[in-house]
């Protein structure tokens, strides 16, 4: 499996910006996708953006469309989120993941950050 360090969370104001960072180890060649989910207090995890590894192909949940970004550097096997125009409801404990494929479950996660956003 891989091995995932996210990094970047903290707290902000609403309107504000963040950018997460996740850093890949070990076992990189067999990345086909990575992504960002998170989970606020209370509910399920959730997805937030996915990025194919190959071709940078990028999907996004609704919530956050037009307001993230997600990226990646091949080079550095890392995966960004950059975060604009954050809202309260942004609040919750960031995570990354990685799969072989866009056909396969997630199976590689970070230990997670907290991004907390005041209103």
């Amino acid at each position: 499996q891989v091995q995932l360090v996210e990094s970047g969370g903290g707290l902000v104001q609403a309107g504000g910006s963040l950018r997460l960072s996740c850093a890949a180890a070990g076992g990189t060649f067999s990345i086909g996708g990575m992504g960002w989910f998170r989970q606020a207090p209370g509910k399920e995890r959730e997805f937030v953006a996915a990025i194919r590894w190959s071709t940078s192909i990028t999907t996004y949940a609704d919530p956050v469309k037009g307001r993230f970004t997600i990226s990646r550097d091949n080079a550095k096997n890392t995966v960004y989120l950059q975060m604009n125009s954050l809202k309260p409801e942004d609040t919750a404990v960031y995570y990354c993941a990685a799969r072989r494929s866009v056909f396969t479950q997630y199976d590689s996660w970070g230990q997670g950050t907290q991004v907390t956003v005041s209103s």
